[in-house]
């Protein structure tokens, strides 16, 4: 697959590049980028509203891209199917659209300590404007949940669950499935932020039975600035618009104004259309690999970083949960994360230093910050071992 991705073909200060930090972002197959260039190329025009040929060929287009993701998750109609700029905008719609109108004083939102601040910030905001208040779930030393103190902090208040499904920090691979039935059972939704989750295993939203699921396109080897929430269509609805604005209307007066039908009410204004198409290609893409050999080959390659990690003095694997995706959180005594990141990138090797949009979390673990690498399906054994001579050459600069 590596082949696919013509960025990864260049050399980084003289050393082949080394990929790893899919968990920021993920490279573009490309198919995805032909995609972008043709519609650039030749369909350039805003959509739904133009009758000539640009513009119904870019509908199409759209239209052919939000069936693709449908399919892609299993989602039961295409209108339940809403594009946004990404997770962290879907969440936010979410907590203002469905919550905010909903929640009372004294009214539970339970999250977790694994959350991404894309998945507390939004629900802070709803607390201070409702009265309700936000619960956090706790986590083991080894990065998984303590599903008995979840399940105790559940009860007949909670009205909201929000949780990742997959831990952009540590790669822990939440029970969202046994959480979903839980929260279920005392009348609360669910709201899953699936940004690491849907490029690393098939993901299907009648199966897992949430209410709500956010995923990020750049993460799914799509464009940046397009992303997909998918709303069950009863809740869906219910729910008032959260922007005004062109296509998300029906009809306009002074006096008031009616509402677009599912999905376009909560799609006001000019959409990312070269990002819908290209996220469009980005999921034909997906849909095309076996994903039970992309699992595999991301937990043979987790197990190998891990052995090698392992294997460093002076290195500490932060997050050792059961179940994990391919990311790997490490620390190294007497250096920081920064310099860890500078000196591998000097070596053609990338990856993420510092907090990770997780400070609570780093927290929890008594550190300012990790060095993180997060793998991909192209990723391979030959990346690992720049990583590992990279963290030699970093102990040998620090004299460690």
């Amino acid at each position: 697959m590596r082949a696919e991705f013509p960025i990864l073909s260049q050399q980084v200060n003289g050393h082949p590049l080394s990929y790893l930090d899919n968990g920021a972002t993920t490279q573009k197959p490309q198919r995805v980028i032909d995609t972008l260039r043709r519609y650039y190329e030749s369909d350039n025009a805003n959509i739904h509203r133009g009758l000539h040929s640009l513009s119904e060929r870019a509908t199409r287009d759209c239209d052919k891209a939000r069936e693709t993701i449908r399919s892609f998750i299993n989602a039961s109609d295409q209108r339940e199917i809403i594009f946004v700029r990404g997770t962290t905008e879907a969440l936010n719609l979410v907590a203002q659209s469905y919550a905010r109108p909903r929640l009372q004083a004294d009214d539970e939102i339970l999250i977790t300590t694994l959350e991404h601040h894309s998945n507390i910030v939004p629900w802070q905001l709803v607390c201070r404007q409702t009265g309700a208040k936000l619960r956090v779930a706790p986590i083991h030393d080894s990065g998984e949940l303590d599903l008995e103190a979840l399940k105790g902090m559940l009860g007949p208040r909670t009205r909201v669950v929000a949780l990742t499904h997959v831990s952009n920090a540590l790669g822990t691979v939440n029970p969202v499935a046994d959480i979903i039935e839980m929260a279920r059972a005392q009348g609360a939704i669910t709201v899953l932020d699936g940004a690491q989750a849907v490029a690393h295993g098939a993901i299907d939203v009648q199966d897992l039975n949430c209410d709500f699921y956010a995923f990020s396109g750049h993460k799914v080897y799509g464009p940046t600035g397009i992303g997909v929430l998918f709303g069950r269509k009863c809740l869906l609805e219910e729910m008032e618009p959260w922007q005004g604005g062109g296509d998300m209307i029906r009809t306009v007066s002074f006096e008031e104004s009616t509402w677009n039908e599912l999905p376009y009410r909560f799609e006001a204004g000019t959409p990312n259309i070269a990002g819908i198409i290209g996220l469009g290609a980005a999921i034909e893409f997906m849909a095309s690999i076996d994903m039970d050999a992309v699992v595999a080959h991301e937990k043979d390659l987790l197990a190998y970083a891990t052995e090698a990690l392992d294997g460093l003095s002076n290195i500490r694997i932060i997050g050792t949960a059961r179940h994990k995706a391919g990311i790997l959180s490490f620390v190294m005594d007497g250096v920081h994360p920064h310099d860890i990141g500078t000196i591998a990138d000097q070596h053609g090797v990338a990856i993420r230093a510092g907090h990770h949009c997780a400070m609570p979390l780093m927290k929890r673990y008594r550190v300012p910050a990790t060095s993180r690498a997060s793998l991909a399906l192209y990723n391979d054994r030959k990346d690992i071992d720049a990583l590992v001579t990279s963290l030699q050459k970093t102990k040998e600069i620090f004299r460690l």
